[in-house]
C-alpha cells in the first residue's frame, strides 16, 4: 500500500464532511479515502494491535457518518474532530476491555513542543523549552483519557469550556470540574518534577 505523504487539505475534507452531513455518500466515501490511512494509524499507536484499530477505525467510521450533519467548522479542524471520535471509540474500547490506557507519549511531546515553541528564543530559552515541554507532556500522559482530552481541547485547541462541553458532550460542569482536577494533578506532577 502506498504512503501518502501529502498533507490533507482542511478545507477539501471541511467540504466532504459538510456533504456527508446531508447524506451524500460519494463525498463520505472521498473523505474516508482521504483520511482514513490516518485515522488508522492513530487508532493503531492508542491500541497497538491492527485488528483492534480496524474495528475501531471502522466504528468511528459509522460515528463520522451519523454525526457529519452536528459538525461545526469554526470549533475544531475536520481532522481535528475525526480524531476525537476515533481517540473515543479507541478509549472506550480499551475501557470495555478493561485495559489500562496507554499513552504515545512520543505524539504528546510532539503536541506540547510545537505548543510552547517560540520562533525568537535563544539556544539556551530553545533548551529549557524543550526540558519544560517534556515534563509537561509526561504528566498530561499520566491524567486520565478523557480528563487528558478535556484539558488538550482548552488549552491547546482553545476552546471555551462550553466548546469543550459541546465536542465532548459533556456537561458544562463536568468539564469545568475535570479542567479544575486535571491542572491541580498537572501541578503536584510538575512539582514533583522539578524536585527530582
Amino acid at each position: 500500500m502506498p504512503i501518502d505523504v501529502k498533507p490533507l487539505d482542511p478545507q477539501q475534507l471541511r467540504t466532504w464532511l459538510m456533504a456527508a452531513g446531508k447524506g451524500d455518500a460519494a463525498a463520505f466515501r472521498s473523505l474516508y479515502d482521504a483520511s482514513s490511512s490516518k485515522l488508522f494509524g492513530f487508532a493503531l499507536r492508542i491500541l497497538h494491535k491492527r485488528e483492534l484499530a480496524e474495528e475501531v477505525l471502522q466504528e468511528s467510521f459509522v460515528a463520522i457518518w451519523n454525526n457529519a450533519a452536528n459538525y461545526q467548522s469554526h470549533l475544531a479542524a475536520p481532522m481535528t474532530w475525526m480524531a476525537t471520535i476515533v481517540r473515543n471509540k479507541a478509549f472506550d474500547h480499551l475501557r470495555r476491555s478493561d485495559a489500562a490506557v496507554e499513552i504515545d507519549a512520543d505524539q504528546f511531546d510532539g503536541e506540547v513542543m510545537n505548543a510552547m515553541q517560540d520562533p525568537q528564543a535563544t539556544p539556551i530559552e530553545a533548551l529549557q523549552l524543550s526540558g519544560d515541554a517534556k515534563a509537561l507532556a509526561w504528566c498530561m500522559s499520566a491524567l486520565e483519557g478523557a480528563h487528558r482530552q478535556v484539558l488538550a481541547l482548552a488549552y491547546f485547541h482553545d476552546l471555551s469550556h462550553s466548546e469543550v462541553a459541546a465536542q465532548m458532550a459533556l456537561p458544562i460542569g463536568t468539564v469545568k470540574t475535570w479542567i479544575r482536577r486535571s491542572l491541580d494533578k498537572l501541578r503536584v506532577c510538575l512539582a514533583r518534577r522539578e524536585q527530582a
